[in-house]
This record gives structure tokens, C-alpha cells and sequence, in this order.
């Protein structure tokens, strides 16, 4: 199956990194995120979430409409089975919660969290990650980019943008383009505009996405994985990835 991957990656690097052991906090943003990296050799995937499977997810998440009302961690192994039947995909239909998400959290290598910004669970998480050595990776969907945030033992907390979670998606994007702006000198002026829009909408909805920024934050967290799993160097935060189409 990963006979095309030659060149890139070494059949022993083929090795670690079907051996790595990956937890998707989440399963929009993480269905496709899941996917790519199960294409590249990750064979050994836990995805943990409650939700169900809408309409109006199928603009961006990894799901069909013969999904829809269905588990989206069902759904998700289902496919992934498909792809690769000898993968080891693990899944549990819960939310992650303050109260029970220190349970789900043990033996990995590598977490992704796409945990909404609803309490602090997200910022629980990281903590448990960090006191196990796990590094945590915070992918975002930016419409017509992606940006990776990644965490561990030895960088600054995710709190240092905004230590609550009332609309840290907004604080996160604007740290975002702040750190284009001073680090990349390429400020996304477009992306301010959308944040601007977003902000000012009438009633209360969840940040606009697209396919395209779902894309490039499955591969971003998947290089980034595939880095980590072979030793290699990586952007901690305050730095971010940053990918824009």
C-alpha cells in the first residue's frame, strides 16, 4: 500500500510511523486529518467524539449524506477500514469533558485536538497531554488557509493567547495573523476581514470553514506528525504553521 511513499520515506521510517500511536480529540476537523494520515502509514488511530453526522458538515468534514444521523466515529473508522482493514482504528462515542477526558488520555505517542472551545476541556486536555509527554497538535481551519499550533512539556501553554475559552477562536486567529505579520512579514489582511465579518454577524454561529482550509490542516498535521514520530525539528508555541492556498 505505501510502495509510492519510497524515496520520501525509508522503509524503516515506514516503520516508526506505522507503529506510532495517534489520539484524534474530535471528529470534524480530525475526520480529515485521520485520513491523511492513515494514508501516509499511521496505522494506529484512536478517535474519540460524540457527535452526529449534519448536512452542514459535508462542506468540509470526511462524511457522505448516507452518514448523515449516523456516529461520526462509526462512520469514520468505517472508512478508514476501508482504506487500510488491517489498521488499528480505536473508537470511543463520548464527548471529551472536564470530567472525564483524563480517562481517555494514556498510552500515546501523538494527540490532536479539535476540541471545541465550549469550556476548558481543550485547555484540560493539553495540560494531561503535557503531564504524560504527549505533544498535542492544534490544527485550524482558515477558510482559504490552515494554520498548526504545536504543544508540549516545554512550550508556553495555549493560554497564553486567552487563559479562557469565550471566543478564543477569535483570539486564536488573531494571533495567527499577528505572528504572520511579525514572523512571516506577509500580514493575511483577507483573513482579518473575514474575522471582522464573523464578529460582527447578528446572531450566534459557529466560525465559517471551507474544504480547502480543512485540506491543508490534514496536511500540516500530518507532516508535523510524520516530524515528531521520526525526531525530527518542529515549530513549538508561540510559532505556528501556517499554510494559505
Amino acid at each position: 500500500m505505501f510502495a509510492r511513499n519510497r524515496i520520501y520515506i525509508t522503509g524503516e521510517q515506514q516503520e516508526r510511523i506505522s507503529r506510532a500511536k495517534i489520539l484524534l480529540a474530535g471528529a470534524g476537523l480530525g475526520s480529515v486529518i485521520a485520513e491523511s494520515m492513515l494514508r501516509i502509514g499511521f496505522q494506529n488511530i484512536t478517535v474519540i467524539d460524540g457527535d452526529k453526522v449534519e448536512l452542514s458538515h459535508l462542506n468540509r468534514q470526511n462524511y457522505t449524506r448516507g452518514d448523515i444521523g449516523n456516529e461520526k466515529v462509526h462512520s469514520l473508522k468505517n472508512r478508514l477500514k476501508q482504506i487500510n482493514p488491517s489498521a488499528n482504528i480505536r473508537v470511543e462515542n463520548i464527548f471529551l469533558t472536564e470530567e472525564n477526558l483524563q480517562q481517555y488520555i494514556n498510552d500515546f505517542d501523538i494527540a490532536v485536538n479539535t476540541i471545541d472551545f465550549s469550556s476548558d476541556a481543550p485547555f484540560l486536555f493539553d495540560k494531561k497531554c503535557a503531564e504524560m509527554k504527549i505533544p498535542v497538535l492544534h490544527p485550524y481551519n482558515l477558510g482559504w488557509a490552515a494554520a498548526l499550533i504545536i504543544l508540549t512539556e516545554e512550550s508556553e501553554p495555549l493560554t497564553k493567547i486567552q487563559p479562557g475559552f469565550q471566543n478564543f477562536e477569535l483570539a486564536a486567529v488573531e494571533h495567527i495573523i499577528e505572528y504572520c505579520k511579525k514572523y512571516l512579514d506577509d500580514e493575511p489582511l483577507w483573513l482579518r476581514d473575514i474575522l471582522k465579518e464573523y464578529a460582527n454577524e447578528p446572531e450566534k454561529l459557529s466560525p465559517p470553514q471551507l474544504s480547502v482550509g480543512a485540506a491543508l490542516a490534514a496536511a500540516l498535521s500530518t507532516l508535523v506528525a510524520c516530524r515528531l514520530t521520526l525526531k525530527r525539528p518542529i515549530r513549538l508555541f508561540p510559532e505556528i504553521y501556517y499554510l494559505e492556498s
